[in-house]
């Protein structure tokens, strides 16, 4: 099958042409600069060919990469001229998403970013609560869309991405030695949370439970404070927090799916696009494994 180039990773290999730098590009896409080098990546795997070569700090493009900017800017200008032409018939109106705060933090720039763009006349209501809750708003139809933790337990779900659970801990402290090991995690009912028990349950590791809160930002603190041990996808890793595996008593975890739900009582267009807008977003962003491993300070 022939190969196809892709309007996003275009945009950001235009961006970095035009700023010379992959962090001011980012910056410009509304990207992760380790997303905008996954993107390139792809992009020279597309084509066959090195697209840029390290000057300095700088990024220079190379010859290949001086042939494919002209294609780019022509490429995105029509797709710009295709969409104006639509202009007319531009969404408008309001769409209500719902994600818990941890999924916001990651992933809420990039989708709004894109969406606000293609949609400038559609306001984006957010809810942020635990999966449960969402669950909940979904089957009364107070929100039209959700970003959920996906467990089969809770029905048919479009699973749009699935990452590593990750046990973590301070990197400049030793509370994982500690026995019982001190645990920060979700309420009761959360699914990392159980896992994570579960895990040292089959391992016979003794822990307890020291902290317990749905914020993702408290519980985050802790782990960098060193008082507790948590868990995290990976793509939640943040400077200052070191990733534990068996060889430090942490049995292997289950992966982590993260899955869109949808009203389906009340279908829309404007659903319909913020769908597409999710579904593209999440396949752009990076993990601690695309950027070469886990934080560690």
């Amino acid at each position: 099958m022939t190969a196809l180039l892709d309007i996003d990773q275009l945009r950001s290999f235009i961006a970095i042409a035009d700023t010379g730098t992959f962090t001011r590009a980012a910056e410009a896409v509304h990207k992760t600069q380790s997303a905008v080098s996954m993107q390139i990546k792809r992009l020279e795997e597309t084509v066959g060919r090195p697209l840029f070569e390290r000057d300095g700090r700088a990024s220079r493009l190379t010859e290949e990469g001086e042939r494919l900017l002209d294609y780019a800017r022509r490429i995105l200008r029509l797709s710009s001229e295709a969409l104006a032409s639509f202009a007319e018939r531009e969404l408008a109106g309001r769409v209500r998403l719902g994600l818990p705060d941890d999924y916001a933090e990651r992933y809420l720039p990039e989708i709004l970013a894109r969406f606000s763009q293609s949609n400038p006349r559609v306001e984006v209501t957010v809810v942020c609560e635990p999966t449960p809750m969402l669950m909940e708003r979904i089957e009364h139809a107070d929100i039209d869309l959700a970003i959920i933790t996906h467990v089969s337990s809770r029905g048919s779900a479009s699973v749009i991405r699935r990452e590593r659970l990750l046990w973590v801990t301070s990197g400049r402290h030793a509370v994982h030695e500690q026995e019982p090991v001190p645990l920060a995690l979700g309420r009761t009912f959360c699914t990392w949370r159980q896992a994570a028990t579960a895990a040292l349950d089959g391992a016979a590791r003794n822990y307890r439970v020291l902290y317990s809160s749905w914020n993702s930002t408290a519980v985050g603190a802790a782990v960098l404070a060193g008082l507790a041990v948590s868990v995290l996808p990976e793509s939640a890793l943040r400077p200052g927090m070191r990733v534990l595996g068996p060889a430090d008593g942490f049995p292997t975890l289950p992966s982590c799916k993260i899955a869109l739900v949808r009203n389906r009582a009340d279908p829309s267009p404007l659903c319909d696009a913020l769908a597409g807008h999710i579904v593209s977003s999440l396949d752009n962003l990076s993990t601690a494994g695309d950027r070469g491993g886990a934080p560690v300070s």
